[in-house]
């Protein structure tokens, strides 16, 4: 996915396929590292990709008691802990919520654009913008090690056609 963007999808989309898709890749990525993508892991997962709205780990935690699972609170982080670590999930950190990756068989940094509005995220995969922060931080000083970009404002579903549509 590197340079290309995710656009922000259509409210009517079929969002089954994104699930699908997700947990097919999700499947494959796991078997081919060796990774134990247990069942309680899948579920996680697919209730991450319920939406297109970043996802708290208290949020799946409940959801999985409506559908009376019984599941204690680090079980659940210890899950979604996993799925970071395999790069299937992403940790939305102004939000402390997570929403899930569409490329995970690529490892990258992100840029997260967050509705205010809907709250759905669409991700960046960037490179020139990766490049950018890189050398602004290294003409400081700095060695970046991991880049994690967050924007909110608000997608063209929710925005009005007078409002801007580039920060200020």
């Amino acid at each position: 996915m590197q340079g290309l963007e995710q656009p922000f999808p259509s409210q009517q989309h079929d969002h089954d396929d994104c699930i699908s898709t997700a947990m097919d890749a999700a499947e494959g990525l796991c078997r081919q590292r060796g990774l134990r993508f247990t069942e309680l892991r899948r579920h996680v997962l697919a209730l991450v990709w319920h939406s297109h709205k970043p996802v708290g780990a208290y949020e799946i935690l409940g959801k999985l008691g409506e559908e009376g699972r019984k599941a204690a609170p680090p079980t659940v982080y210890r899950a979604l802990e996993f799925l970071i670590e395999a790069g299937l999930v992403h940790r939305l950190d102004s939000l402390n919520a997570f929403i899930g990756c569409p490329d995970p068989e690529c490892s990258h940094s992100g840029q997260f654009l967050i509705c205010r509005e809907c709250r759905t995220v669409t991700e960046l995969d960037d490179g020139d913008i990766n490049l950018l922060v890189g050398q602004k931080a290294g003409a400081v000083g700095f060695a970046a090690e991991h880049q994690m970009l967050e924007v909110r404002g608000l997608c063209s579903e929710c925005r009005r056609p007078d409002q801007a549509t580039s920060v200020k």
